[in-house]
């Protein structure tokens, strides 16, 4: 392997649907994206059950057969060989994955929702700062080409002064017929429920065009209104959010984001975009629209007073068709098309590389005003997770 390339040697904790997605993504060739002086390499995973469904997942997504395999986190977390841990667990485990990484000295990249609660965001982002650690949450979305583009779009002056943004993902999954009262989306043990498995994403749309697009001295944590509907087992089943963000006059005045998420509903109900666009970024000159789903879009369209229209679809560039690779979620992509988990692990390895200890596009400043926002959300629909996903005690055995 070029020694002129950053080699970053990953550890994934927790060998389920949304890790093996990552770690495939992981391992495909840098150099398919344009990213040419990087390496990702999987030497070790973990899985809480046995040491052997952790190889069956190594060899599953085609790490080196040299990548060992735990049947403990603790294992993994003290493997000398691993520079960086992605964690793969329900959000009601983070907290206590994410610190027993940090405890042992270990970056981390820990998927979305960052945990449960800011109290515990707060206490990790201060131990890694304690131990001079990188910490980044997962939220792969806004390292997507399409995604800086948009921010771009905003920043450049295009749209005007941006006043609202409307930002929906909604899928209907029919619970009753589909989910057993056990399943993540569902089960408050895990967490689950819209608002911190896919009503994220809407918030993360909002965040990232009327929140980061701002000066950093300008920015500032929005207030909430919020209403929710809850399932049989007391998880929000649909939620609605408006967020105030204040601005100077000089800067347009307060700026309006609505974010929704609901699992009753679908915000492409025929799958085929008909119902138009899911995120609606509105500015004095014009919109740009972004297209379902929130949380993996291929397509922009800008619409200005002037007339103009401007149309963009994005690629998410994997090995050539012809091998017949394939990745996805839920659903495979066609050939040779990526997921797009990558984005994020790059910018891992470029803040690595470059000495910085955050993500470059949701800083952890960011990251607690978020999880701030979900915590009103919250309090103000009497949405309560059992005492042991809420609490900051650690360790805690889950």
């Amino acid at each position: 392997m070029p020694s002129d390339k950053y080699i970053l040697k990953w550890g994934i904790l927790a060998t389920g649907g949304i890790a093996e997605t990552f770690t495939r993504d992981l391992l495909v060739n840098p150099e398919y994206r344009g990213v040419n002086d990087i390496v990702h390499t999987v030497v070790a995973a973990a899985s809480s059950s046995s040491a052997d469904r952790a190889k069956q997942f190594l060899k599953k997504v085609g790490a080196a057969e040299t990548a060992k395999a735990y049947g403990s986190y603790k294992e993994l977390v003290v493997d000398k060989d691993v520079d960086i841990v992605y964690i793969a667990t329900p959000h009601s485990h983070h907290y206590q994955n994410a610190m027993l990484c940090l405890e042992a000295g270990k970056n981390v990249l820990c998927e979305k929702a960052f945990t449960v609660n800011t109290a515990q965001t707060k206490l990790l982002v201060a131990k890694a700062k304690e131990k001079n650690l990188f910490l980044m949450e997962a939220v792969w979305t806004r390292y997507f080409p399409l995604s800086v583009y948009v921010r771009e779009t905003i920043t450049s002056g295009r749209l005007g002064k941006v006043h609202r943004t409307f930002a929906d993902l909604s899928m209907a999954m029919d619970p009753e017929k589909t989910l057993p009262d056990t399943h993540r989306m569902v089960n408050p043990d895990l967490a689950g429920g819209a608002l911190l498995d896919v009503g994220i994403y809407a918030l993360t749309w909002v965040f990232q065009t009327l929140y980061h697009t701002q000066p950093a001295d300008a920015r500032k944590a929005p207030t909430v209104l919020s209403t929710l509907k809850k399932y049989h087992t007391g998880a929000d089943v649909q939620t609605t959010m408006l967020l105030t963000f204040p601005r100077s006059d000089e800067a347009g005045g307060d700026a309006h984001g609505i974010a929704t998420t609901s699992i009753r509903t679908a915000a492409d109900p025929d799958g085929k975009g008909t119902a138009g666009p899911a995120i609606r970024v509105q500015g004095e000159k014009g919109e740009i629209q972004v297209f379902h789903p929130a949380f993996r879009p291929t397509r922009t369209k800008v619409i200005l007073t002037d007339g103009t229209v401007e149309e963009k679809t994005f690629d998410f560039p994997g090995p050539p068709k012809e091998t017949g690779w394939q990745n996805g979620f839920g659903e495979l992509n066609p050939p040779g098309v990526a997921h797009g988990m990558y984005w994020e692990a790059d910018e891992c390895a470029y803040a690595l590389k470059e000495g910085r200890k955050e993500g470059k596009y949701e800083s952890l400043e960011e990251s607690i005003v978020i999880m701030e926002t979900m915590d009103e959300v919250r309090k103000q629909g009497g949405l309560k997770y059992p005492e042991k996903i809420e609490t900051t005690d650690y360790p805690v055995d889950l």
